[in-house]
């Protein structure tokens, strides 16, 4: 440069050395206007060597960037052939110790952006990296400066990212060397045609974005998500395509301790989940469409082969069917041909990255994020499900252990939408069609149509369809859930596994594939709620089995009742009667009893027959079965029935008697007393007499109570309860039992003959 200007430019005052840089400008335009590109070249590489050297001078050093920012001005656009001589020189200012560098460095960018516009593109990845630093600066007039350079590139990317070529070789060739000197993503947009490089390109940015996502300083992530927020509302660039890629980072911001970052992130958050939503069913419209088309183009395929009647073909066929059918079918031909152009649709051929979305959602759940991230995380889970379950339905399997745990969690956000999404995804897989259990070949037809001879029909092979939900996946998910220390989560497993069951019961949940012992093992669950669930669960499997399956059930429960004492007394008459509520009482009353008859247990086999008798005697549930029982002389099957409950009821003496008097055999059970007094009289066995006598007294056995007042039509009954009544010490029971047959005394009922 000329050494008047040379020697102004580096003046200790500030107004001699912006008047030089106003004189620098006039001699550059001179320059170029002659031509003279290698004494520009001469004096940037001057202008650098002035700001570069940390070893010079403040104002010298200012100098050469207030120098750089004329000589910009002065070429324009053309700036952009010595871009790359200065671009990582003037950079590395934005770094420097001196707050006047950094400074005046931004405000020489702004200048060189603003004339070189979309050529600057070219340079975007390190531009952006050294303005994030600049967004933390602690220099409050340095953040300012850099608020201003990054607005600049903001418009000039909104405007030109998605279309903008470098016009000149010395960019285009940069552009090259950036891709081949870093790591670029493979281009997954609509626009990655071959072509000319546009100066921008998402796939190279995004690996640095990806890099510095994770940053914790709150006006880089400010910074960040403002930048993000400018590249998603280009639709051009596609940005949601590369959503995986910093969507964890992304997700931590919501938890950071600034407001405005948490209200900024999740206006972003929201606005990509929108923006998922509409490319989903713009995507969903267009498959809907092309298939229609493929449908219909099939459709006239067929209809124009050969006709099985007329025995011609080909241009024949053709010739026979001329009039108005082929117009109609050109017209809707056309109709849908037309339908395919248009105007261009937002989130038309946008590929959505489900797969890798939903794994950095799962990770979110895993309990080690803050709350705000998992109830984010199954938001976004449940909206997924809401608009996209066809794609959502392989993920179950994964989905179960993540949604079903947070159903009981402690913060009720995360609950919430814990409940929400497991209800969706209840529904969705509930209302899924099952898959066939065989399909056409893929290009092959079901039927095949011969001419000669009339029309043979001949089936094609068929092979399996493949059925996107994979229920033994499903299912084992949910029987790890058994384990979870919160009622909500073991039951809502269960009320899961009763759905998959009714829908495929030929599928899962055999005998023999493990999730039997596990159930088994849950009816020792300290949750009623629990029990009933896995009682229907284990009712419904059996409803559905082989006999076998269901005697294997039984001799399963009265083991567990056996190893497991605590549970048959504290669970037993849940269980039993909630097995009568679900399957057939007098089936399982009598497998029971089939089994126990031949028990070694003596012990044992006393306790549960008292149980069942109480159960028997007690439940409303077994109503119905009660009445069956006191019919013996009018059905054959009520006999069957009596006989062998007897058989087994012998293994406790007062639950035989108390058949008896419910069966009303009374004769019978009159006979058992003198039985009763060879047997030695324990303080458990009067214990159950005493119950006996308060059962007599209670609503089950009022038609006996009646029969009292009939001594001629049954005078055993009178028998049984004296019987009883001298078996009895004198206690409550006792005084019981007597005032009741005293009363019938009193009443002259035993008086009374019958007349002739």
């Amino acid at each position: 440069m000329d050494a008047a200007i040379s020697r102004q430019l580096v003046d200790k005052i500030y107004e001699k050395r912006k008047a030089a840089a106003l004189d620098l400008e006039k001699q550059i335009r001179e320059c170029h206007q002659q031509g003279e590109q290698k004494r520009i070249n001469q004096i940037i590489d001057q202008l650098v060597e002035m700001f570069s050297q940390t070893s010079n001078p403040l104002h010298i050093r200012n100098g050469g960037l207030i120098g750089l920012a004329g000589t910009a001005i002065a070429l324009g656009v053309d700036i952009a052939s010595y871009m790359d001589k200065f671009i990582n020189p003037l950079l590395s200012c934005f770094i420097d110790s001196e707050n006047r560098i950094r400074y005046f460095s931004a405000e020489c960018l702004y200048n060189i952006a603003k004339v070189s516009k979309g050529e600057v593109l070219v340079y975007f990845n390190d531009i952006f990296d050294a303005l994030s630093k600049l967004a933390a600066d602690s220099e409050l007039s340095v953040k300012n400066g850099a608020e201003l350079l990054d607005r600049l590139l903001k418009d000039i990317v909104a405007e030109s990212a998605s279309v903008y070529i470098p016009m000149y070789p010395e960019t285009a060739k940069a552009r090259n060397e950036k891709d081949a000197q870093s790591s670029v993503l493979v281009d997954l947009t609509t626009s990655s045609e071959e072509g000319p490089k546009k100066a921008f390109s998402l796939a190279h940015f995004i690996p640095l974005l990806r890099e510095r996502i994770y940053v914790v300083s709150p006006f880089t992530r400010s910074y960040l998500v403002s930048w993000i927020t400018v590249l998603d509302s280009v639709p051009e660039l596609e940005l949601i395509t590369y959503l995986p890629e910093f969507l964890d980072g992304l997700l931590k911001y919501l938890s950071d301790p600034t407001e405005d970052v948490r209200v900024a992130t999740e206006n972003l958050l929201a606005d990509f989940l929108r923006e998922i939503h509409d490319v989903t069913i713009v995507s969903r419209q267009f498959e809907h469409h092309a298939h229609a088309k493929e449908k219909y183009r099939s459709s006239s395929t067929l209809a124009h082969r050969h006709d099985p009647e007329s025995g011609q073909e080909g241009e024949s066929d053709q010739k026979s069917h001329q009039g108005s059918e082929p117009a109609v079918n050109h017209d809707i031909t056309s109709e849908l041909d037309d339908q395919d152009i248009g105007s261009w649709v937002p989130g038309q051929g946008v590929k959505i990255d489900f797969p890798s979305i939903v794994d950095i959602l799962l990770q979110q759940l895993d309990g080690e994020h803050d709350e705000i991230q998992q109830s984010t995380a199954l938001r976004w889970l449940a909206e997924f499900v809401s608009f996209a379950p066809e794609v959502m339905v392989p993920f179950t399997p994964r989905l179960i252990p993540a949604i079903l745990p947070n159903l009981a969690h402690h913060v009720s956000m995360i609950q919430n939408a814990a409940n929400r999404t497991n209800k969706f995804l209840f529904n969705v897989i509930q209302n899924l069609p099952i898959a066939q259990e065989a399909v056409p070949s893929p290009g092959a037809s079901v039927l095949s149509v011969h001419s000669q001879g009339g029309a043979n029909l001949q089936l094609q092979p068929q092979e399996e369809a493949a059925d996107p939900f994979d229920y033994q996946a499903a299912v084992n998910e949910l029987t790890i859930q058994f384990i979870s220390e919160f009622e909500e989560t073991r039951v809502s497993a269960l009320k899961w596994l009763i759905m998959l069951h009714q829908k495929v019961p030929k599928k899962i949940l055999a005998m023999d594939d493990g999730t039997f012992p596990a159930l088994l093992k849950t009816l020792s669950d300290s949750s009623e709620e629990v029990i009933k669930h896995d009682l229907q669960l284990l009712a419904q499997i059996s409803s559905s089995s082989e006999e076998n399956y269901f005697k294997a059930f039984m001799m399963n429960l009265l083991e567990l009742f056996s190893t497991d004492r605590r549970l048959l007394e504290t669970r037993g008459s849940l269980i039993i009667r909630q097995l009568c509520v679900n399957l057939n009482t007098e089936k399982i009353y009598k497998t029971f009893a089939e089994i126990l008859e031949k028990e070694d247990d003596l012990e044992f086999a006393s306790v549960i027959v008292q149980k069942l008798n109480i159960i028997l005697t007690t439940s409303p549930e077994l109503a119905e079965f009660r009445r069956r029982l006191k019919s013996l002389e009018n059905r054959q099957d009520g006999q069957a029935l009596f006989t062998t409950l007897y058989r087994c009821w012998c293994h406790n003496a007062v639950s035989v008697f108390s058949l008896c008097l419910l069966a009303q055999a009374y004769e019978h059970a009159s006979n058992l007393l003198y039985i009763f007094a060879e047997l030695e009289i324990t303080v458990p066995m009067l214990v159950q007499v005493d119950k006996l006598v308060q059962l007599i007294e209670s609503p089950v056995f009022t038609y006996l109570r009646l029969q009292l007042l009939e001594p001629e039509r049954y005078p055993y009954l009178f028998k049984c309860l004296y019987g009883l009544l001298m078996l009895l010490p004198q206690s409550s029971a006792f005084v019981s039992l007597r005032n009741r047959l005293n009363a019938v005394n009193s009443a002259g009922f035993l008086q009374v003959s019958p007349k002739m």
